[in-house]
This record gives structure tokens, C-alpha cells and sequence, in this order.
């Protein structure tokens, strides 16, 4: 048997567990793997990630490294750090359910506020990134 690339599974877990959550609903206006032209500000966009084997002697495993954008055009940080905060209470350290494989670890790697310089620089960004640590379901 091989390892599964955890990719797809992982950034589903992770959609489910922002896109199920009535409190985050209320501070954002979507979750998105693409962002339509028509999205509304705030929304959260699940972006990059890395996947880097983690495998042991008997077992495979992997950690993927998932980053997260909140994009909004309020003025100030305020929205976006509440929504970022929200993000962490449902992430860091809480189980997920991943189709396939066990879940280990969910921990919070970063954060990073930042103000599109772009005109009319109006667009606030903040930047989450996540090590999801996941073993193959024996």
C-alpha cells in the first residue's frame, strides 16, 4: 500500500469545519477553494498548501501545511482579526474528521495582518497558516 496524497481530503476537512460553523457564517460571508467574481467582502479563501511526508517504520503519515486568507475591505483589521480569531478557535488543536485518514494534530503555525498596497489600498488581508498532522487509517 502507498501513502494518499492528503491534499484534497485535508482542505475538505478544513472547508467543512469553517463552512458548518453558524458563528463564523456570521462574521464572513463564505469559504472558498476558488473565489468567485461576485464574492462579497469578508470571505476566507483556503489557499496554498504543502504536504510533506511523515512516515515511521510501520505506518504512513504526512503533515500538510494549509494557508488561509481572510479578505475583507473594512477599515482597519478589526474584522479580519475577529474572523482570524474565530478561524483558531475552530482549528488549533481541535479535531478534524478527514475521510481516509486519522487526524493527529491541527496546530497554528502563523498569522500575518496586511493592507494591500495595490490602489486603491483599501483591501485588508490576513494570512493563517495550519500543520495538519494526519497517519493512513489502518
Amino acid at each position: 500500500m502507498t501513502s494518499p496524497l492528503p491534499f484534497l481530503v485535508v482542505q475538505t476537512a478544513l472547508y467543512n469545519r469553517l463552512k458548518n460553523d453558524a458563528t463564523l457564517s456570521s462574521l464572513a460571508t463564505g469559504v472558498y477553494d476558488f473565489v468567485p467574481e461576485t464574492a462579497l467582502y469578508p470571505y476566507i479563501h483556503i489557499g496554498e498548501a504543502i504536504d510533506t511526508p511523515d512516515n515511521s517504520h510501520d505506518r504512513y503519515g504526512g503533515q500538510t501545511v494549509a494557508t488561509l486568507h481572510v479578505w475583507d475591505q473594512y477599515k482597519g483589521f478589526k474584522r479580519v482579526l475577529q474572523i482570524g480569531s474565530r478561524v483558531q478557535a475552530l482549528l488549533d488543536h481541535q479535531p478534524l474528521t478527514i475521510t481516509g485518514l486519522t487526524h493527529i494534530v491541527t496546530r497554528y503555525e502563523f498569522g500575518q495582518p496586511l493592507t494591500d498596497p495595490e490602489p486603491p489600498g483599501d483591501i485588508r488581508h490576513l494570512v493563517l497558516r495550519y500543520r495538519i498532522v494526519t497517519e493512513q487509517t489502518p
